[in-house]
């Protein structure tokens, strides 16, 4: 038997992804295709969860034993943990900003002669990418301008950006507790 299942993202909605995979292959497998299809870093962390239908986290299923009674993707055959049609698999491959790609079971055919599984069907639309840096730090970073040359003749530009001599003498004086007091009325 062969089942079959489409991946989306909420990222992008021209992203689609469809795989068909036999009933006794297990999640690992499945990982294994998505990594590839993707082109994603293989030594990037990532976890399947059985979801339900409004898409929220049940069982998670992760890449090696973590030892807290989580089961493993190489363990979890599609025969055990699929039950009913449009079952939802969550997939969160960016644990940092947690994302995930969004997986659902469409459905069973007969297995075809000669083909090879897993295998993907359907590929639409750009994959999202595996890592990004949250909003506040894509702004924090987005300024930065690195160069290599060692006759840097902006290093003045770089100066300006902290105190001048001249700007120094214009700042009151904290040495003394009292000045503080005179500052403020």
């Amino acid at each position: 038997m062969v089942y079959k299942f489409v991946v989306l993202s909420d990222e992008d909605e021209a992203f689609v992804r469809e795989f068909e995979f036999l009933d006794s292959q297990t999640l690992m497998d499945f990982h294994n295709i998505i990594q590839e299809e993707l082109e994603f870093d293989k030594s990037q962390m990532a976890s399947f969860y059985l979801a339900t239908d409004n898409w929220e986290k049940e069982e998670e299923f992760t890449l090696f034993d973590m030892g807290t009674g989580s089961s493993t993707m190489e363990s979890a055959v599609f025969e055990d943990i699929i039950f009913r049609k449009n079952q939802k698999l969550l997939y969160v491959f960016d644990f940092f900003n947690d994302r995930a790609l969004f997986v659902e079971y469409t459905g069973e055919s007969r297995e075809v002669e000669d083909r090879e599984y897993p295998v993907c069907t359907n590929s639409k639309g750009i994959p999202p990418k595996q890592v990004v840096f949250g909003s506040s730090s894509r702004k924090l970073y987005n300024n930065i301008v690195v160069s290599d040359d060692e006759d840097d003749e902006d290093e003045s530009e770089v100066d300006d950006l902290f105190l001048n001599s001249e700007d120094e003498e214009s700042l009151p004086d904290f040495d003394n507790i009292e000045n503080i007091g005179e500052e403020e009325e």
